[in-house]
């Protein structure tokens, strides 16, 4: 069974930067698709980030793209989110998601996995 278990989130002032962090237990094959998405109360889930695990290769969403970047510490199994230049809009909570095959994706019912999410709160 795959448990996600995220951390690093807070409160920061606009252009500031945290790094998310998302420890992967359960993990023991290849081709799996990492996730990060993010929700404010009543909109549905964003898909702003994705990594595939066996080529490294990442997609970024156009809403944080050049400010946020994805990656992953394959040994360890974790997965990051650094966010650089932080703007208020991006308060959310942020949630980390892995699926196993299937290719890309931004929709948050194709990931089976989910971590309980990391609040991030940026003041202007």
């Amino acid at each position: 069974q795959v448990h996600l278990v995220e951390s690093g989130g807070g409160s920061v002032q606009a252009g500031g930067s945290l790094r998310l962090s998302c420890a992967a237990s359960g993990i023991t094959t290849s081709r799996f698709y990492w996730a990060w998405f993010r929700q404010v109360p009543g909109k549905e889930r964003e898909g702003i980030a994705l990594l595939y695990t066996d080529t490294a290769a990442t997609f970024t969403a156009p809403s944080v793209k050049g400010r946020f970047a994805i990656s992953q510490d394959s040994a360890k199994n974790i997965l990051y989110l650094q966010m650089n230049t932080l703007k208020p809009e991006d308060t959310a909570m942020y949630y980390c998601a892995a699926k196993s095959g299937g290719g890309w994706s931004w929709r948050s019912d194709a990931y089976v996995f989910w971590g309980q999410g990391t609040q991030v709160t940026v003041s202007s």
